[in-house]
């Protein structure tokens, strides 16, 4: 954990950011110019790292993101938060866990390893093109680039059922719809669910904006609160995401949540 803390006397709101990494990579020093934004903002910025595959498989990285919320919440003194004010952001695969950390919020089965006595619930969530459904996960794709989602050796395959050397438990992101339900940030929304901002670009060819339109959809069905920005000519990744007008977005979107 790489933490970013602007000087002052007060208990500050904190943003924990999840990078992404394909599901195979959680390099903490991405984003640093959005996080820096933050950080100026008066924003306590902890960017986090977590297991991936195929080391092992989901719920474990989700229970990494919220042990390292539950370590701020038992630390809050330490390194100046307010244990009240904790969101959670993140890009990618870093996105997708950003999300299910908000949309799980009070479920105990994803708690695991230390400082149990703390919450990990979240007051918002910055969703930044990240997965909403794995098993729609090629909707919105020409069919080509569709189906290379649906190989048992695609990275969110992987994330879920583990290398493809065993037929028994390994397989496609298709093959076990119930498991891939169970690991979908869509599938835990309710009318509690945290405030979410939602970003992707419209030439997004890595993770389709399908899926972050059917988070925003889900979300307002349920009565939750969500913003869906469509960044024109934005890619995934890139330079258009560490631009002011990006930062200024989130920055506004958390103000609004957690300085309030």
């Amino acid at each position: 954990m790489d933490i970013i803390k602007p000087v002052s006397k007060e208990l500050l709101p904190t943003v924990v950011f999840v990078p992404g990494g394909g599901f195979v990579s959680s390099n903490k020093s991405k984003f640093l110019q959005n996080r820096m934004a933050l950080a100026e903002a008066g924003y306590v910025v902890a960017s986090i790292e977590y297991r991936v595959a195929p080391e092992v498989t989901f719920p474990r990285p989700l229970m990494d993101v919220k042990s390292a919320i539950r370590f701020l919440r038992a630390n809050h003194k330490r390194f100046g938060i307010d244990p009240e004010r904790i969101a959670v952001m993140g890009n990618s695969a870093g996105g997708y866990l950003a999300a299910i950390t908000g949309t799980t919020n009070g479920l105990k089965e994803f708690e695991d390893g230390e400082n149990l006595d703390q919450k990990s619930d979240v007051k918002a969530v910055v969703d930044i093109y990240g997965l909403s459904d794995l098993n729609k996960i090629g909707y919105g794709y020409e069919k080509e680039l569709e189906e290379e989602h649906y190989s048992a050796s695609a990275p969110e395959a992987i994330w879920l059922n583990g290398m493809a050397t065993n037929s028994r438990t390994s397989g496609s992101i298709l093959q076990y719809p119930k498991r891939a339900t169970a690991a979908n940030p869509i599938t835990y929304i309710n009318k509690n669910t945290p405030s979410f901002l939602i970003m992707v670009g419209d030439k997004d060819r890595r993770v389709s904006p399908n899926q972050s339109e059917l988070m925003h959809e889900a979300l307002l069905k349920a009565g939750a609160q969500s913003k869906l920005y469509i960044i024109k000519g934005a890619d995934h990744g890139g330079v258009e995401w560490a631009q002011d007008e990006i930062s200024n977005i989130i920055i506004k979107f958390l103000d609004e949540n957690l300085k309030r």
